[in-house]
């Protein structure tokens, strides 16, 4: 199991990530930013995960990837580290919402065949639970939109 994680399949995780990173760059164009100006944050947000990459393939103890990913980003984007300003300044021409769905969308189509394997277990009675889960969770969602807004 421990070749699946990315770290240790970093030249594949690079190649992946950089066409995620064109992909996610040209969705940029829905904030109403030109593409040039998301160019340099989503380079930097390109060498932040590859960063923490790195540090997770290397570190002499195990922490996942996104934990290592946050920690550089963060301290990336501290006041006192150097250059910080220009890096935050460079970030928020990014708009994150347009990064951020298609991910969410895979990570939550992604599954694995130990799901593959419970879920023939259960059989049907799960995508009935699941759809009126799912129904419920989106009418309770715009409810309360429409309520605060």
């Amino acid at each position: 199991m421990q070749e699946l994680r990315p770290e240790q399949q970093l030249g594949k995780t690079a190649l992946l990530l950089a066409v995620v990173c064109v992909a996610a760059w040209i969705a940029n164009i829905v904030n109403g930013a030109p593409l040039h100006q998301a160019l340099p944050g989503m380079v930097i947000l390109y060498g932040m995960v590859m960063i923490g990459l790195l540090i997770g393939r290397f570190a002499p103890f195990y922490l996942p990837s996104v934990a290592w990913v946050s920690l550089v980003s963060i301290v990336m984007t501290l006041p006192f580290f150097p250059g910080s300003g220009w890096i935050v300044g460079q970030l928020a021409h990014v708009n994150f919402l347009a990064v951020v769905t298609p991910v969410l969308a895979y990570a939550g189509l992604a599954l694995t065949g130990r799901e593959f394997t419970m879920f023939r277990q259960t059989g049907w009675k799960l995508v009935i639970v699941s759809l009126l889960v799912f129904t419920g969770t989106f009418v309770a969602s715009a409810f309360i939109a429409h309520l605060v807004i």
